[in-house]
């Protein structure tokens, strides 16, 4: 009897090996290794919250820094806190990334980029019905538009660039509310969600030039625009949302800076943002196989947590509306 069992347990071993094999074969693009040491890392929204996290950890790790950001004094402030803390001059760069030719006059003027960070981000919570159209443009126009103005702007010397400095990346800063809806964040996980197809469709026109993509999904973030947002955000949001809690900036900026120099095409900052990140993996870039092998077993088991999820949410809603009308 125990030699059955034995049996059965190296069967049950030997099961995963033919699809870890195949795996192995189809995943595409295969791994590779950015540097963040003597190489040129741009970041915008570098001024604050994440992306000035981001200039302070890539300086500290041997990068040559440029950050840009709309106000010149912040960016002054920025420049002069990162000076202090690492040592290193960090160049600075006003500009809107809605001006497509001032975002393009703003890389001409830093060089060759090898690590195109694109963080700026603007978050205003509101059900779409209440919500001014100004307000949805302009989060439209920040977080999406800005992105592609930036990377179109930045795109023609960083492919330049590639025959002498080694892989490059492109990383896009998303958000949890780019992987699934929620109640008040319509136009902005629009804006989010948007950038993934970006990053998937990017990937596939710059691999060949040694250019590498990232998506990183932050959830809430301890920001200087944190207390705001949640000032703003309608209680039934805070509601469903509540369960997701709130990271600080420089351990995001950590998880996003080993994502980018690992070539992940997702990176997720916490337990629950990797959860997220297989349960929407869909027909996204996968590098590492073993990834990929945790990516389709547990498909089908997060797919049911998910919808117990939206019955939860759905549960939250109606009582609300009930609450409404007595």
């Amino acid at each position: 009897m125990a030699d059955q069992y034995l049996y059965y347990l190296f069967l049950l071993l030997l099961l995963p090996l033919p699809l870890l094999l195949f795996l192995y074969v189809v995943v595409r693009p295969r791994p590779v290794k950015i540097s963040i040491k003597d190489r040129h890392v741009f970041i915008t929204g570098g001024s604050s919250g994440i992306g000035l996290s981001l200039a302070h950890q890539a300086a500290s790790e041997g990068a040559s820094v440029s950050i840009l950001a709309r106000s010149r004094n912040k960016l002054e402030e920025a420049r002069e806190a990162v000076r202090l803390a690492t040592g290193k001059e960090v160049e600075i760069f006003a500009a809107d990334v809605r001006d497509y030719e001032a975002v393009k006059k703003a890389v001409e003027e830093a060089g060759p980029i090898d690590v195109l960070i694109v963080n700026q981000g603007v978050f205003v919570p509101q059900e779409l019905e209440k919500q001014d159209v100004d307000e949805v443009r302009f989060m439209l126009d920040v977080n999406l538009m800005g992105s592609f103005n930036m990377i179109k702007a930045a795109l023609p010397s960083m492919k330049e660039a590639r025959k002498d400095r080694g892989p490059a990346s492109i990383a896009l800063m998303s958000s949890q509310a780019g992987q699934v809806g929620i109640y008040g964040y319509s136009a902005y996980s629009a804006s989010k969600f948007g950038l993934r197809g970006l990053a998937e469709a990017l990937q596939q026109e710059v691999i060949v030039d040694n250019i590498h993509v990232s998506l990183i999904f932050p959830p809430d973030t301890e920001t200087p625009g944190l207390e705001e947002e949640n000032r703003r955000k309608p209680p039934l949001t805070s509601t469903i949302a509540s369960s997701s809690g709130a990271m600080k900036a420089d351990e995001v900026a950590k998880k996003a800076l080993n994502g980018i120099k690992s070539a992940s095409f997702i990176v997720s900052c916490n337990f629950e943002g990797f959860l997220l990140s297989i349960a929407t993996a869909g027909l996204s870039p996968q590098r590492s196989f073993l990834m990929a092998y945790i990516e389709v077993v547990a498909a089908g088991v997060l797919r049911i947590a998910a919808l117990c999820f939206q019955w939860n949410w759905y549960g939250i809603i109606e009582k609300w509306q009930v609450a409404c009308t007595e």
